[in-house]
């Protein structure tokens, strides 16, 4: 069996180590329009930090990772076509490569909007691959003179802030919306994390866009200017359909598949930010751009694809993020009861809904995320267990009904 994999971040990993885990032997061929090994892409702002090096971002898997799997790898070549009846992934400078089983894992590009004046400005960058923050840096440069504008408060502009906030001498982030992450956080938390931000210096300008760039300055709707030396446009992303489209597959504002991974197209599958995934928090479908889901599917892929059975079918929106010191995860859907603790700096709503925890947004303390994520994912009857105990110290969870009665001295039977 002949396996090719277009893309080379977190999904195609998966789909590697998937594949070996059933079949030892059959070829692989990774293709990449990028010139690195696999890296850890949300490490990008750790660079800019000085908190990583690129030698380590390049450790997201140990450097014999390709050989030891089998894969020949073609990095820095662009994937132009795949031709689903020949089955041929053809490259843009002509070369086909056959498959038997092909998985797509393009991933997703920056969106650039239509913005009035931006080719004018030399100085731009979008924040998504290493070559972004190498490009970023040398923009930069040595002293902290620069004035940056980031247009996007979500979670690529407000990285961007932490990876930048100390080697500027100003830095400003607008956004159209409200509040700052409004895809991922509510008010309340979406303001406890503004106001940690504004005290390391970093300037909001919300519910604003900018109405035309000059070289130099930003001329906002609102009738303010922003003077800037570097741009950064992190408005947000798009998922890499095209080549799943042109080869047949169904494809919506995502790659549609199913819980094996498998596109509408037979020996064809897909996995991670270009996908449609079925969240089970929100019950509906949508893009769930997160590193676990798209291991998982490569994963599922990779097993589906050498004959095994796999499935995945428990994905749900996550984000686990830093910033500059501050903490933050959040899981699953908002639309329930609700149960709330919080003060200036700590910030905990869990969400439930028909017997089942189905969201959170934790902020601050963050050290037990990961058993209420498993409730989720899992979606344990709430009655099968001491949700009560749960909610206020989760981490007597570990422990069984007669040791944690012990610990708490009989309070909970």
């Amino acid at each position: 069996m002949n396996y090719v994999i277009i893309g080379n971040g977190t999904a195609a990993v998966g789909t590697i180590e998937g594949i070996r885990a059933v079949d030892q032997t059959g070829p692989i061929t990774v293709i990449s329009d990028e010139p690195y090994p696999v890296y850890g892409r949300p490490l990008i702002s750790y660079l800019l930090l000085g908190k990583t090096t690129e030698e380590k971002m390049l450790r997201y898997r140990p450097a014999d990772f390709y050989e030891k799997n089998g894969v020949t790898t073609l990095l820095g070549r662009r994937a132009a076509k795949v031709d689903a009846a020949a089955k041929t992934v053809v490259l843009e400078d002509g070369a086909a490569v056959p498959y038997d089983k092909l998985c797509i894992c393009t991933g997703s590009r920056p969106f650039v909007p239509p913005m009035e004046g931006l080719d004018t400005v030399e100085n731009k960058t979008s924040f998504m691959t290493l070559d972004d923050a190498k490009r970023l840096d040398a923009m930069l440069g040595a002293g902290n003179d620069k004035r940056v504008l980031i247009v996007g408060a979500g979670l690529i502009g407000l990285k961007c802030a932490e990876g930048i906030q100390q080697r500027v001498s100003e830095l400003t982030v607008i956004d159209l919306a409200p509040r700052i992450l409004p895809n991922v956080l509510t008010e309340a938390p979406a303001a406890i994390i503004q106001k940690h931000l504004e005290g390391k210096g970093v300037r909001f300008l919300l519910g604003d866009s900018v109405a035309r760039f000059e070289p130099q300055s930003a001329h906002l709707k609102s009738g303010g200017t922003v003077d800037f030396d570097v741009l950064v446009v992190a408005v947000g992303v798009r998922p890499n359909t095209e080549l799943a489209a042109e080869a047949g597959c169904a494809v919506e504002r995502g790659i549609l598949i199913d819980e094996h991974s498998a596109t509408t197209v037979p020996d064809i599958y897909a996995a991670g930010d270009c996908t449609v995934s079925h969240d089970i928090a929100a019950e509906t479908d949508r893009i769930l751009a997160i590193l676990p889901n798209a291991y998982m599917q490569g994963e599922t892929a990779g097993k589906t694809m050498a004959g095994g059975s796999a499935c995945f079918d428990k994905a749900i929106p996550m984000n686990a993020s830093g910033f500059l010191g501050l903490h933050m995860i959040t899981a699953g859907s908002y639309d329930g009861e609700t149960y709330l603790e919080q003060d200036e700096e700590h910030y905990k709503l869990l969400v439930t809904r028909d017997n089942r925890l189905v969201g959170f947004i934790l902020i601050g303390d963050v050290d037990r995320a990961g058993i209420y994520t498993s409730l989720i994912r899992e979606q344990t009857p709430l009655d099968t267990i001491d949700f009560d105990l749960i909610r206020e110290k989760p981490q007597l969870m570990a422990f069984s009904r007669a040791e944690r009665a012990k610990k708490l001295g009989g309070a909970h039977g």
